[in-house]
């Protein structure tokens, strides 16, 4: 029998339904209530969980991997995510993990700099754009060009990515015949590993022998895909509004502040494996913990006035485990350096040429699996070869 969650205040919620209305509806509204109830609450979902986001809440959470596992987490309710050393526990994660890291390191990624801004340079727009859409055109492109030399198919890319992009259930409903489709289109590239390339890094290594080569792929396709394009969309809308912040040098300082403040992977998840105490909190095992990277990000005890877009911040470096777009700890994203490559060449091209412009648009924040602009985002830009003839 489950044990049950510590007494913790909790926001307004219902008798019967508990908070499940409003995490169906508003899920980051209910997250900012549960905050001001204080750095530790309780939520009543479809089971208890229990909500943290302090600096200690994250360190404890995010580096035993003994006591919080990924096994039964939220992950687990999509199939994009249920798989590969994402879902993986120890003693399993450790092995898995060092064969995979050394190919998605910055230094191993840095081969693939030109590639990717010929991919971005290629596809810059030239007028009128929707930046939601362009930004998942694009970072599809680029992951397929990044993971497999863009040797998939992009229809059939574009077929596994699209649910993705689709509300709630959409993203959480197993689509075997496709998976199965990209799996097999996968273990084609494998077949003839493409160089230069991570799927051709990973048969090089012999990384088969620890791990599942085809799954650990499509997993890095999926996770990799909308998160890295919405946050993409929202500096693009955030750039067009600061043209002095509108160069390549200051791009790390600007991926910074809008990871900040819109981290794709706003909700983590584990369970426990055992009793434990987190932040002064006991826990019996078996409990739902989740920590919010959202509601780090904001909290105004870490960080000078939250809500606003000022990426000078950065210049005086970061509050420990209070900046965690990527996660943190051993379970770090895997993709992060990826991620961070592909934002900062395709923003480039929009640089330095001031012609950047946001027409209209609904960037509010919009919660599914991962952290959206609400959208439409419509945008233009003048390239800089058009400028040059005015």
């Amino acid at each position: 029998m489950r044990a049950r969650p510590p007494a913790l205040p909790q926001p307004p919620g219902r008798r019967l339904l508990g908070h499940m209305t409003q995490w169906t509806f508003d899920p980051v509204s209910l997250l900012e209530a549960g905050a001001a109830t204080g750095p530790v609450f309780r939520l009543r979902l479809w089971r208890p969980v229990v909500v943290g986001y302090r600096p200690d809440w994250n360190r404890t959470v995010l580096k035993d991997l003994d006591t919080f596992r990924s096994r039964g987490s939220l992950s687990g309710l999509t199939p994009y995510l249920a798989g590969g050393v994402v879902h993986t526990d120890p003693p399993a994660h450790e092995p898995a993990r060092r064969a995979l890291n050394p190919h998605f390191h910055s230094r191993a990624l840095a081969t693939l700099t030109d590639r990717l801004r010929e991919v971005a340079a290629w596809h810059a727009p030239d007028g009128p754009f929707e930046a939601l859409a362009f930004a998942g055109m694009l970072i599809r492109r680029m992951l397929n060009t990044a993971l497999f030399d863009a040797r998939l198919p992009d229809p059939l890319v574009a077929r596994f990515l699209a649910p993705l992009e689709r509300p709630n259930p959409a993203p959480l409903l197993p689509r075997p015949r496709l998976f199965g489709r990209l799996d097999a289109a996968i273990g084609r590239v494998l077949d003839d590993p493409p160089p230069g390339s991570v799927a051709g890094a990973l048969v090089d290594a012999g990384a088969g022998e620890a791990v599942d080569v085809v799954e650990e792929l499509r997993v890095a396709l999926a996770a990799g895909y909308d998160t890295t394009a919405h946050t993409l969309a929202w500096a693009l809308w955030h750039l067009a509004d600061t043209p002095a912040w509108r160069r390549v040098d200051t791009l790390p300082l600007v991926l910074d502040e809008i990871q900040r403040l819109y981290p794709a992977g706003w909700l983590g998840s584990r369970v426990t494996s055992r009793d434990t105490s987190v932040a002064g909190v006991d826990l019996p095992a078996r409990t739902m913990v989740l920590y919010s990277p959202y509601l780090t990000h904001r909290d105004p005890q870490l960080w000078v006035e939250p809500g606003r877009f000022r990426p000078e911040r950065f210049h005086d470096g970061l509050p420990a485990w209070g900046f965690i777009p990527f996660s943190a700890g051993p379970r770090t994203c895997l993709g992060a350096n990826l991620a961070r490559l592909m934002l900062r060449c395709a923003l480039e091209p929009f640089c330095d040429d001031g012609g950047l412009t946001a027409l209209d648009g609904d960037p509010a924040v919009s919660a599914g699996i991962t952290l959206r602009p609400a959208g439409p985002l419509r945008l233009a830009r003048r390239a800089a070869r058009a400028a040059g003839r005015d």
